[in-house]
C-alpha cells in the first residue's frame, strides 16, 4: 500500500474547525483553526494592514451540528456569535476570511490527504463544494505527480461536508464599517508584487494608464521592497500583509509525512482581493502571462502555474461575482502577452535591473542562485535585448558558460520531456529566445559561451532560426482585460500598426 494509502487509512477526517479575527486602527490579524484528529492541529496566522478607520476585537464561533452535505444558498442561516465592531459588521469582508481559509487548509491537508474535510467555520452549497474540489485537484497536480499518487482523481480524492448552517453569503449589497457608516467607493488598483520582472511591468503600466494604484506585498522581502520603491511606490502606496505558516505543519514534514507543491497564487488571488477591499481599490492587477497556461507534463494537465493560468483566473472571477460580492475586480493584465513581449518591455525599464529578483531557491538571501530552472529560463528570455556582459552582471554569474547546467537547458528548450517544475515561459518562447540571440551575436562577431554552441549544433536551431515567430505581435484573446487596461497594453507592447 502506498503512503498516501496508509495515511488516507490512518487519518480520515481534516477539520476547518473556524477562525478568530483582531482587530486595530492599524491591522486585521486572522488566526486560522484546522485540526487532523488524531494527529495535530494547527493555527495559521495572517496580518493585513488597513486604514485606520476601524477597532475592535471579533471572531466566529461555531456550534456543531448534524452534518451538513451542503445545500442551496437559501438553506443557510448566518449564526456567527460576535462582538459587533468594525468590518465584522461587514458580512462582506467576513466572507472573504472565510474564503480565504478555504484556500489555505490545502497546505495542511497535503500533509496526510484525509479523504473527508469537515467545514465548520461556515456552510458551502453543492456548487462551491465542486468549486473548491476542483481547485485543490487541479492546484494540486504536481503534488500529486512528484510523489506518485496515482489514486487520486478529482471524484474521490476529498470529500467535502459542511457541519453547520452558517452560511458566509453576504445578505444584498451591503457595504458598511463600524457603526453603519458607509464605506468609500472602490477606485484605484492593487498590484501584487513578488519580485521579478513581470510585476515590475505591471507597475509601469497602471502607472501609464494615469491610474491611482497600491502595490500588495505577501511577507515583503528585499527584491519585493527594492521593486516597489524603484517604482515609486512609497511607505504610504504598500500594503504588507504577513502570513505565518504553523510549526506543526512543518515539524510533519520534517518527519516524512506528504508534501509538495500547492497553488500559492490562490492564496494570492484571495488575499490580495480581501486587501483591496479593506483599502477601497477596485481592480486587482495581476502579472500572469499566457504561457502560464502550458502543462509542465506534456500529455496532462499538471501544470505547476495551474493557479496562474487563465482557467484559474477566469474560475476565480466567476466565484467573486457570485459568492464574494467584493466588488474588486480581479485579472491578470499581462494574460495577453508572451514572456518574450514582457522581457523586452522589462528590458527599458533599467531602473530596476539591479534589484529584481525572481530566484526561489536565491530569496532568502535576496541574491539570484545562478544554478536553477528560473535563474537560467529568465536569462535567457533577456538575452535577445540586453548585452551579456550587461546579463553577467545583472545575475552575478556568467550562467550561459556553466556546463553544469546542460541538463536545465534541455528541459527548458524540450530536449528533455518533462519541464522543470517552476514559473517558466513554453518552449517555443525560450527556443525563439535562444535562436535569435545566437543569430545576433553571430551577426556581431561574438563568439558563443558554452551553452548557446551546444544549442547552435541541435536541429532545435535549425527549427527555431531565420523566422518570424510572430511573438513582437502576439496577443491573447482569452484575457479578462478592462478597456482602460487593454488600451495601454497594445499602446506600450505591441508594434504601432502601420
Amino acid at each position: 500500500m502506498s503512503q498516501y494509502m496508509e495515511l488516507r487509512k490512518k487519518w480520515p477526517e481534516f477539520i476547518y474547525e473556524g477562525y478568530h479575527i483582531e482587530e486595530t486602527e492599524e491591522e486585521i490579524r486572522v488566526r486560522y483553526q484546522f485540526r487532523i484528529p488524531g494527529l495535530s492541529e494547527f493555527a495559521p496566522e495572517w496580518k493585513f494592514p488597513k486604514p485606520s478607520v476601524y477597532s475592535g476585537v471579533w471572531s466566529v464561533r461555531t456550534d456543531v451540528e448534524a452534518p451538513y452535505a451542503g445545500g442551496s444558498a437559501g438553506d443557510c442561516e448566518h449564526m456567527a456569535e460576535a462582538d459587533l465592531n468594525g468590518f465584522r459588521e461587514d458580512p462582506v469582508f467576513r466572507n472573504m476570511i472565510f474564503s480565504l481559509g478555504m484556500v489555505e487548509l490545502v497546505s495542511y491537508w497535503k500533509i496526510c490527504c484525509p479523504p473527508t474535510v469537515w467545514v465548520e467555520a461556515g456552510c458551502l452549497n453543492r456548487e462551491q463544494i465542486d468549486w473548491w474540489k476542483n481547485l485543490y485537484y487541479n492546484g494540486l497536480g504536481e503534488f500529486f505527480y512528484t510523489n506518485r499518487i496515482q489514486e487520486a482523481d478529482p471524484d474521490s480524492f476529498m470529500e467535502i461536508r459542511c457541519r453547520t448552517s452558517k452560511h458566509h453569503e453576504p445578505e444584498g449589497e451591503r457595504r458598511t464599517g463600524r457603526k453603519g457608516r458607509p464605506l468609500p467607493p472602490l477606485e484605484g488598483c492593487l498590484i501584487p508584487v513578488g519580485g521579478g520582472k513581470d510585476s515590475v511591468v505591471t507597475m509601469e503600466l497602471v502607472k501609464k494608464a494615469g491610474m491611482e494604484s497600491m502595490v500588495y506585498v505577501i511577507n515583503p522581502r528585499g527584491a519585493t521592497i527594492h521593486c516597489s520603491q524603484a517604482g515609486g511606490y512609497g511607505p504610504k502606496r504598500q500594503v504588507m500583509a504577513s502570513r505565518t505558516l504553523d510549526q506543526n505543519m512543518l515539524r510533519l514534514n520534517r518527519e516524512g509525512y506528504l508534501n509538495g507543491h500547492t497553488p500559492f497564487s490562490a492564496i494570492v488571488a484571495f488575499s490580495s482581493v480581501a486587501a483591496a477591499y479593506l483599502h477601497r481599490l477596485k481592480y486587482v492587477a495581476l502579472s500572469n502571462e499566457s504561457s502560464a497556461n502550458e502543462s509542465t507534463v506534456p500529455g496532462s494537465t499538471v501544470n505547476h502555474q495551474y493557479s496562474k493560468s487563465f482557467q484559474f483566473e477566469a474560475d476565480f472571477n466567476s466565484y467573486e461575482r457570485n459568492y464574494l460580492h467584493s466588488g474588486v475586480y480581479y485579472f491578470s493584465l499581462l494574460r495577453p502577452l508572451s514572456e518574450f513581449q514582457i522581457a523586452r518591455y522589462f528590458a527599458g525599464l533599467e531602473q530596476y535591473h539591479q534589484v529584481f529578483r525572481s530566484c526561489n531557491a536565491g530569496s532568502r538571501q535576496d541574491v539570484w542562485c545562478g544554478h536553477c530552472p528560473k535563474c537560467l529560463f529568465v536569462f535567457l528570455i533577456l538575452s535577445p535585448f540586453l548585452p551579456q556582459k550587461k546579463l553577467r552582471q545583472m545575475f552575478g554569474a556568467d550562467m550561459l558558460n556553466d556546463p553544469s547546467l546542460t541538463g536545465t537547458l534541455e528541459q527548458l528548450v524540450g530536449i528533455q520531456e518533462d519541464k522543470p517544475f517552476e514559473c517558466v515561459g513554453s518552449r517555443n518562447e525560450i527556443n525563439a529566445a535562444i535562436a535569435i540571440t545566437i543569430e545576433r551575436m553571430e551577426r556581431e562577431g561574438e563568439a558563443l559561451p558554452v551553452l548557446l554552441r551546444y544549442y547552435r549544433q541541435s536541429d532545435l536551431f535549425e527549427t527555431h532560426a531565420h523566422r518570424d515567430h510572430g511573438y513582437y505581435t502576439y496577443y491573447d484573446k482569452g484575457n479578462l482585460l478592462p478597456d482602460v487596461f487593454e488600451k495601454i497594453l497594445r499602446q506600450e507592447c505591441l508594434p504601432a500598426e502601420g
